[in-house]
Formats: structure tokens, C-alpha cells, sequence
């Protein structure tokens, strides 16, 4: 009983630091979940906006409508997700490149459909992460799947070929083998290899995508048109601005000269000071992928520098940063991604543990480089009068029912009924006892200065969530 009221408590102490930090959400804890997520999927207020929001966003249907095509879907399809999304403006940014059959990404798809039924929508776009490693804990990560409660190899590659490695790791040919760690796995395996493709693929996060798609509409029906993109969906976007001669990415981030220093400067005045440890400097502004490894890089003087190694990889300007997005050796990072798909746009972003606090903090460092440089005031304002910018959204559902052993029963599709059942959950208990926050060394560092009073939500530090 002292562990169930220890984790009871630990819990408690989440949701007290989220209502702290997003006062709105406490009316929700008693509600059905399905009212949190009609909330966070409805649409922005309409108001004007500065020129650089349009313009982002155009560049941002631009990037849709061309994974939408790219992945086959129809015409029609394609265009109303474009019409839905403009008009919604809220993307799912939580879960990593996994199998949809991966619980983990199963119910934060299961959440996100309650918010967009709520809101009579039947288009869905997430954006899936793949700037992960392909094993991130052991036999944990896009390249592991349990079968059966069995930890199973999906593209049967050697630990060698698995630590440290990405899931845009490539060119190479990748297959799934779907290798179990014991023998007699049964019927189930040879069940889900019928479910994937049996081509083999350049990339990892080619193979999972285009699993995905074939999955989607055996698991979640015909109901919502799905489109999952990607970091090379945002690497082409980021080029596609760059591109532009008058887009905000290019005048400001690579052509301004204070602009990208300023941001920088930021990001390590946060790391020393009381908000430290939510938004690290891990590489500025694009990682080098090389040897099928994902390598921080250093803005000095002028060059994306290796730090390991003094290697200049790209000059920061236009010629030089297009080309290596073009062949897949840069890629954006996570700053520069919420850059282009979220803060100039003005598209609500919803994610996992972390984003709801690294999210705003990103805003905030972004302010106040233009504002020391004296620009973009009405950009800015923009910023400043959003309707909730950034929301938890990922795991907000917490179960463990394996959701491919139930396709296995013969529970296929997302039925009315089983939308019903999640949604009437109360919010306090569908989110379970939050594992992924309560067993965080950084939310409990979180809480213990919350309650000392080492930050606040009045802090300029959150002024922009």
C-alpha cells in the first residue's frame, strides 16, 4: 500500500506542476478525456497575421500536399487534408517513427482521433520523429517489436549495426526479417510478416513508413485519411524556404548576422539558469549524418563544424545547406523543425513529456533573438497572443493492451465503439500513473523547483507557452 500511495502521490505531483504551468488543463482532470482532446484539437481563433505566418504555412501545405501524393493518396484526399489542416492548424508531434502496431504510438493515435472525431474532422496528419536511433534502451526502439511478449528484431540487424545508428541510417538495403531472441515464436509472427511489406528498402524510416500505410487502414479502418511525414518531409520544407529568396528562414536565420548567434547565445543562457535542463544545445540548427550515424555540428565563423573532429561540413548559407538537405547528409534538428512546422506557420503542436516544456522555451528563445536584434516585432506579437501553442498530446493514454494481439482476435479498425469506450474515461485515469513523467529525474527535478519557487509560470522564461 505505501508504493501505490508513493506512486499515487508522484502522480499527483505531475499533474500539479502541469496545472502550474498550463492553469487550463485543471478542469480537465475530472472531465472525460475525450473533452481534453476535443480542446487541443480545436482550431485556433481567427485573427490577423503577419505576412511570414501565410507565407510559412503555404510552404507548409506545399510539403503535405507532396507527401500526400508521394505516399498515393487520392486527389481528393490529398486536398482535404490540406482544407482540414489549414483551417485546423494542430499537429500530433509526439510519437517516434514506430509501427503503428507499437502500443506507444497505437493510443496516442487512439487520443488524437478522439479530439479530431470531436471536431468533425476525418483527416489526420502526425509528424513521426526519425532522428532517433534505432534502439533506444535495450530491445526498446524502432528496430524492436514484441511479438507475443517476445522482443523480436524487426529488421534482423546486428547489435553492431543497431547501437547507435538511426532510423535515417542509409543508403543500404533493409529488410523485415523479424528475427525473435527466442525460438517457437508461433503463428503470430508469420501473421505479422503477411502484414508487412516484403520489398526490401534504402532506409529504415522508408521501411516503417511505408509499413504504416498498409497498416493504417487495417488497424484504424477507412474512417480518417492518415498521412504520417517525416524529417526528410522537413528537410525538403526546409529547403523549400531557403529556396525562397524572401522566406523568413532564409533573411533571418542565414542571411541576418545576429539572428542565428542570437538564438545560440539563448539557447546557453537557458542551460545556466533555473529552466536548465529541458532544452539542451545538442547541435545547432542541422545534424550531420555520416556512416549511417547522426553527429552534432558547431556554427563557427561562418561553418558547420564537426567538434569531434574540426571537419567544416557545410558553409551556413543557402548553396552549401540546400545541397546537403538535397542528399540527406543534413537534416534539421528538433529547433529548426518546430521552426517550420509550428512557430512561423502558427500550427499548434502537441507532443510527449518533454515537448510541453521544451516546446515553449523554444518560443521564448526565438523572441528574444529578434527582439535583440530589432525585428519581426509583429511575428513577435503573433507569437506572444497564440491560443494554446503547445500541449501535451502523446501517452495521454496509457495502456498496455497490445493492440496487435487484439487485431489478432479480430478487434480490427477503430470502431465507433471503442472511441466511446476511451473517450468516457475520466482524464485522471486514462492517463494511468504516468510512467513516463513520475519516473523522469527531470520532472521531479521539475517539481522540486516549482515548489521552491526556483521558477514560475511568470517567469519570462514562459511567457511564450
Amino acid at each position: 500500500m505505501d508504493e501505490l500511495a508513493a506512486d499515487a502521490d508522484a502522480k499527483q505531483a505531475v499533474l500539479g506542476a502541469f496545472a502550474a504551468l498550463y492553469p487550463w488543463m485543471r478542469s480537465h482532470y475530472s472531465r472525460p478525456v475525450r473533452d481534453y482532446a476535443s480542446r487541443v484539437f480545436k482550431a485556433p481563433a481567427l485573427k490577423s497575421e503577419p505576412e511570414v505566418r501565410s507565407r510559412s504555412l503555404a510552404k507548409l501545405l506545399g510539403t503535405i500536399r507532396n507527401a500526400g501524393e508521394r505516399n498515393g493518396l487520392s486527389i481528393e484526399a490529398v486536398a482535404q487534408i490540406c482544407r482540414e489542416f489549414e483551417k485546423r492548424r494542430v499537429l500530433q508531434t509526439g510519437p517516434h517513427l514506430f509501427l503503428l502496431l507499437e502500443p506507444e504510438a497505437y493510443y496516442t493515435h487512439v487520443f488524437s482521433l478522439l479530439g479530431l472525431s470531436a471536431q468533425a474532422c476525418s483527416t489526420y496528419v502526425s509528424y513521426a520523429v526519425s532522428t532517433v536511433s534505432l534502439v533506444e534502451r535495450p530491445r526498446k526502439g524502432p528496430g524492436w517489436f514484441n511479438v507475443d511478449g517476445v522482443p523480436t528484431n524487426v529488421f534482423g540487424l546486428s547489435r553492431s549495426r543497431m547501437i547507435g545508428y538511426s532510423l535515417l541510417t542509409g543508403p543500404g538495403s533493409y529488410r523485415f526479417e523479424l528475427m525473435p531472441t527466442e525460438p517457437n515464436a508461433g503463428d503470430a509472427l508469420t501473421q505479422l510478416r503477411g502484414l508487412l511489406p516484403r520489398t526490401p528498402f534504402e532506409r529504415p524510416a522508408h521501411a516503417i513508413k511505408a509499413a504504416n500505410l498498409m497498416l493504417w487502414p487495417k488497424l484504424f479502418g477507412s474512417s480518417f485519411a492518415f498521412l504520417q511525414i517525416d524529417d526528410e518531409d522537413v528537410a525538403d520544407l526546409v529547403a523549400d524556404h531557403l529556396s525562397d529568396a524572401g522566406s523568413w528562414l532564409r533573411t533571418r536565420l542565414l542571411e541576418h548576422p545576429k539572428i542565428a548567434s542570437n538564438i545560440l547565445t539563448g539557447l546557453d543562457g537557458l542551460a545556466a539558469g533555473p529552466w536548465s535542463g529541458w532544452l539542451a544545445r545538442g547541435t545547432d540548427f542541422f545534424w550531420f549524418y555520416e556512416n549511417g550515424k547522426r553527429l552534432p555540428l558547431r556554427l563557427v565563423g561562418g561553418d558547420l563544424v564537426q567538434p569531434a573532429t574540426g571537419m567544416k561540413v557545410a558553409r551556413f548559407t543557402v548553396p552549401d545547406i540546400v545541397e546537403r538537405l538535397a542528399d540527406r547528409s543534413l537534416i534539421p534538428n528538433l529547433l529548426l523543425m518546430f521552426l517550420v512546422l509550428s512557430i512561423l506557420p502558427g500550427v499548434r503542436a502537441l507532443g510527449g513529456s518533454y515537448q510541453p516544456l521544451y516546446y515553449p522555451l523554444m518560443r521564448y528563445v526565438i523572441c528574444m533573438a529578434l527582439e535583440d536584434a530589432g525585428v519581426d516585432e509583429d511575428l513577435r506579437r503573433a507569437l506572444a497572443a497564440d491560443d494554446v501553442p503547445g500541449a501535451w498530446g502523446h501517452r495521454v493514454i496509457e495502456c498496455y493492451d497490445d493492440p496487435f494481439k487484439q487485431f489478432l482476435d479480430g478487434e480490427t479498425g477503430v470502431t465507433r465503439g471503442l472511441l466511446d469506450r476511451f473517450g468516457d474515461t475520466p482524464f485522471a485515469k486514462a492517463c494511468g500513473s504516468m510512467t513516463s513523467f513520475v519516473t523522469d529525474p527531470s520532472w521531479q527535478e521539475l517539481h522540486r523547483r516549482l515548489r521552491q519557487g526556483m521558477v514560475a509560470p511568470t517567469d519570462a522564461e514562459w511567457a511564450f507557452a
